[in-house]
């Protein structure tokens, strides 16, 4: 997939990268990224030498039919790992199991500590559960990410992408030992989040928000939804004032039509 994807993505689109000196020839680490589009997941492994094995939800693996064994084989091929998102606690227990299995291989896993993809280009609140636990359960180092527009290339709902140079800038390694065994600790997850988040806010030049990009999706859906309802509200009114002057435009030709009637019957024609 390096030689398939990875070159055909680095001849077609040229990313620039800076701080490839950061990624360490071998052992475990976590590569840290913002989420700007999809294409996330093949633009960071494309540019680097070693494999990142990132997570993606199950269904991408066990959709039936020829497409499914299709899109299963893709997915597998540039490194993704099926996580099963059922259950009590979703995908994050799932995806903090699978992210400690590739790091005591030693290798590198790819986490997007907003936990979906920025809906407005704007870097949001890191969640504290995946990213901080990884990383203080194996001690491996922590390695923030930046993704330059790479949601310009492609954004959220587009499929055919737009030929420009996204950029990738990797920080220096963050060493969190010296939490090493606290992983239970809410206060001490939220400040190794904090720190990363910081960092990737510095590569990447991101407005920083300070709230999870999953509310500002649901409020952004709840804002698409008033709006639609009012418009429809709006159109309902408007047809309802139109009927109601339509029938009274009809009502005052019907009584003028009437004097006209009258006036003919009487003598005087008055």
């Amino acid at each position: 997939m390096k030689v398939t994807v990875g070159g055909s993505l680095k001849l077609a689109f040229r990313p620039w990268v800076e701080g490839l000196e950061h990624i360490p020839a071998e052992g475990p680490a976590i590569l840290a990224s913002n989420h700007l589009s999809f294409s996330d997941s093949f633009f960071l492994p494309a540019v680097l030498d070693r494999k990142v094995t990132f997570i993606a939800k199950a269904e991408y693996f066990n959709t039936p039919g020829v497409k499914g064994r299709l899109t299963a084989a893709f997915f597998k091929g540039v490194g993704q790992l099926p996580v099963d998102r059922s259950g009590a606690r979703g995908a994050g227990e799932a995806a903090i199991k699978s992210g400690i299995e590739v790091l005591e291989r030693g290798e590198l896993f790819g986490i997007y500590p907003e936990g979906t993809r920025s809906p407005d280009g704007r870097l949001y609140r890191g969640k504290p559960g995946g990213l901080a636990r990884v990383a203080l359960a194996t001690g491996a180092p922590v390695i923030p990410v930046a993704m330059i527009d790479t949601e310009k290339i492609q954004p959220p709902g587009k499929v055919m992408p737009k030929l420009m140079r996204p950029g990738i800038r990797i920080g220096e390694p963050l060493d969190f030992t010296r939490y090493q065994g606290m992983e239970h600790d809410r206060f001490v997850l939220r400040a190794v989040t904090d720190e990363v988040m910081y960092e990737i806010m510095k590569l990447s030049g991101q407005e920083y928000v300070d709230m999870y990009a999953t509310a500002m999706k649901r409020q952004i859906a709840e804002a698409a939804k008033a709006e639609k309802e009012a418009g429809k509200a709006s159109k309902a009114a408007l047809a309802q004032a139109e009927k109601e002057q339509a029938a009274k435009e009809k009502e005052q030709a019907a009584e003028e039509q009437a004097e006209r009637d009258r006036s003919a019957e009487r003598p005087d024609g008055r």
